[in-house]
């Protein structure tokens, strides 16, 4: 399911963000976009499916780590190989990956930067005297850099989903849609390719915002952020530790009140604020 591809994710995308010499050098931009790249590749072949697994129902937990087991190398094994994550093998080597997918909005702060990653129709939304701006672009498949991309490769929109099945354009997993070896892989029917936009942070801003898809079908942005202001007034600072952050996690029934359920939105949505950029704020802290 796609809460697997999510955990496997929270797993392993930060992991991968640290490896790569562009991050090294300063570029976080482009070390998190192959990061997103490096999900797909990962959730591939033997051991791409024996996390999975592991990560999955108990069953499928259980057989995961009989797989483990038998055929993840022993010591020594893959010390010729530079990744030994690809050379596993094992009856599950052919596994083109997952068919479901997740989203990925991910905010990284250096210094005065912020650095948003987005693909998918998750949104990062920043407060700055108490005025949202989005920071993100939702990869809608009515967007007409998505629909190009999409009629490109092969497939095609009906209803607002990409091959009548997907409501997103951009995703990491959903490899049932990325399955043309003739294309890279930001040229896919659907691809993890993130947008990737750079902020300079000041003192007017209050807070980031890190939401999915069922907190915006209920709320704009401003009414969100105007949601999180009247939440924060009840929030005593001085009982945080001098992290200079505050991370506050909203339930989607506390944002949305009863419509979302009335609506039939059983999924489990989450709102994630970083609250850490007043320099009130940090002085109370």
């Amino acid at each position: 399911t796609g809460k697997v591809v999510a955990k496997f994710c929270a797993k392993y995308l930060h992991q991968q963000v640290l490896k790569y010499e562009a991050y090294l050098h300063g570029d976080i931009g482009t070390s998190v976009q192959k990061a997103f790249f490096r999900m797909d590749e990962m959730m591939r072949g033997q051991r791409g499916w024996r996390e999975l697994a592991a990560l999955g129902d108990k069953l499928n937990k259980f057989t995961g780590m009989i797989e483990g087991l038998i055929w993840s190398p022993k010591n020594g094994d893959g010390n010729n190989h530079v990744d030994d994550w690809a050379f596993e093998e094992g009856p599950h080597s052919d596994f083109s990956g997952p068919t479901s997918g997740c989203t990925a909005c991910v905010a990284i702060m250096r210094e005065n930067q912020l650095i948003v990653s987005n693909a998918g129709d998750s949104r990062c939304v920043i407060s700055r005297k108490g005025q949202a701006y989005n920071l993100s672009r939702d990869h809608k498949p009515d967007l007409e850099v998505e629909r190009e991309r999409i009629l490109k490769a092969g497939g095609f929109i009906h209803a607002g989903r990409v091959n009548g099945s997907l409501n997103l354009a951009r995703a990491i997993g959903d490899m049932e849609f990325k399955q043309n070896k003739f294309l890279p892989a930001e040229k896919q029917i659907v691809t993890a390719n993130p947008d990737i936009n750079t902020v300079e942070l000041c003192d007017d801003d209050n807070f980031i915002v890190l939401a999915c898809d069922g907190i915006w079908d209920c709320m704009s942005s401003q009414q969100l952020v105007d949601f999180i202001h009247e939440q924060l007034k009840s929030v005593s600072l001085t009982t945080f530790s001098a992290s200079f952050a505050l991370v506050l996690t909203f339930d989607e029934t506390l944002v949305c009140g009863k419509s979302a359920i009335n609506r039939g939105i059983i999924e489990s949505y989450k709102v994630h604020c970083l609250y850490d950029f007043c320099e009130n704020a940090r002085e109370k802290i």
